[in-house]
């Protein structure tokens, strides 16, 4: 009989079998990050388990197409990969994204209260939803600029909404935001539209909470505008607090698209709510009126990036002052116990001087019991009676009166 493998054994061979994540997905290593992520939505949809429920080598193949789009659409993780392979990207702390509606009811609880709990849970958009969209079966309502609808979408299901700018409106920016005044979860989809009058899902915006509400927003402003992923080394952070401050930044990457052409272009709203619809409102708006909130914005991301610079360099700093921090704290303890094991020995030396045997402590029980002994003048002692100690009354004749001795008129 075989002797079983030991999990390290077993690990080592899983290692051996990956393949390049550049031929997972189909593409070159010169592809551009919207090309990777092209190539994935493809893939995925092809191999989704809502498509393929009994077949394992679908499963399989949609795994092995998400774990290889989680390393190349990280800039990071990609240029690791890139130098020194699977090994140098930590593959085992990569996050996968969760499909909700292939979920099961117990495995979508435990997904929600790992949310309430404040673990990131990064979820994609339904199968069924990119394939109506591909397939162009999907209604798709108008959306005029600067008129706000509010809806309520159910969860795992997706609201279409179509945007005509002009020419001088893609000149001067545009904005589309969503957000929900009950915090629901929502993700914000934009699609490019195929040749066959088919939507094929371009960018992707989850929601999150800022204030008293949760939002997101797409912003073609015609320069580079960044987005921030909260979920980015969310795994590493948790095993190192520090952490949570260094790499808070790490997730500020540049949007895939910054600006729109003139013409129709198509949003949706996706409820992401594990349980419930997501209620929003959505808006979207030219930004020619808003140019001091561009400049300010392309102000404020120059400010972030070169703190993110800075944080890479204080990080270190940090770490070797902390280690030296750490032995010193060290030190400091064990030179305390140092000086305190030496003085109970001196005070020990001390009390071996002298010929008395060691006292023996009286129990508190008895302290302060029986009536206490009175030594008189010839040394004989007697017991007196314990007296409590009370309030003197005055007596009527020690009452002073005043007495008028004026003489009567």
């Amino acid at each position: 009989m075989p002797a079983s493998r030991s999990k390290s054994e077993k690990h080592d061979a899983a290692k051996q079998l990956r393949r390049d994540p550049y031929e997972v997905l189909g593409v070159s290593r010169n592809s551009t990050d919207q090309e990777i992520k092209s190539a994935y939505r493809r893939m995925a949809l092809k191999y989704h388990p809502d498509k393929n429920a009994n077949d394992p080598e679908a499963a399989d193949t949609f795994k092995e197409v998400t774990f290889s789009y989680n390393i190349l659409s990280d800039p990071d993780k990609r240029r690791q990969y890139d130098t020194a392979g699977f090994e140098a990207v930590e593959a085992e702390s990569q996050e996968l994204e969760l499909d909700l509606s292939s979920l099961g009811a117990v495995n979508t609880m435990f997904a929600a209260l790992f949310s309430k709990l404040g673990v990131p849970i990064k979820t994609t958009v339904s199968a069924t939803v990119l394939e109506e969209a591909l397939n162009g079966m999907v209604t798709i309502r108008p959306l005029p600029l600067g008129q706000p609808i509010s809806r309520k979408v159910e969860k795992q299901c997706a609201h279409f909404y179509s945007v005509t700018i002009t020419e001088e409106e893609a000149q001067a920016g545009f904005v589309c935001r969503v957000q929900s005044s009950d915090k629901s979860k929502f993700k914000l989809l934009y699609f490019d539209q195929e040749g066959n009058s088919g939507l094929s899902l371009a960018l992707q915006e989850d929601s999150a909470k800022t204030g008293k509400l949760t939002s997101a927003g797409m912003y073609f402003l015609c320069f580079p505008v960044y987005r921030l992923d909260q979920t980015v080394n969310s795994i590493t952070a948790a095993k190192d607090p520090d952490a949570a401050f260094f790499k808070k930044l790490d997730g500020f990457q540049p949007c895939e698209i910054n600006e729109l052409k003139a013409g129709t272009h198509v949003f949706s709203v996706y409820g992401d709510n594990f349980f419930k619809s997501a209620s929003y409102t959505i808006e979207a708006v030219c930004a020619e009126p808003f140019f001091e909130e561009k400049e300010n914005l392309r102000a404020v991301e120059g400010q972030i990036l070169s703190k993110r610079v800075e944080l890479s360099k204080f990080e270190a700093e940090y770490r070797e002052v902390l280690a030296q921090f750490t032995e010193m704290t060290s030190r400091y303890a064990q030179e305390m116990q140092e000086i305190d094991d030496l003085l109970k020995q001196r005070n020990e030396i001390h009390a071996s001087y002298t010929t008395l045997p060691p006292m023996k402590r009286s129990s508190s029980r008895n302290r302060n019991k029986g009536p206490s002994k009175e030594v008189s003048e010839d040394g004989q002692g007697r017991y007196k009676k314990p007296t409590r100690d009370r309030p003197k009354k005055k007596k009527w004749y020690n009452i002073h009166l005043k007495v008028d001795k004026r003489k009567p008129c």
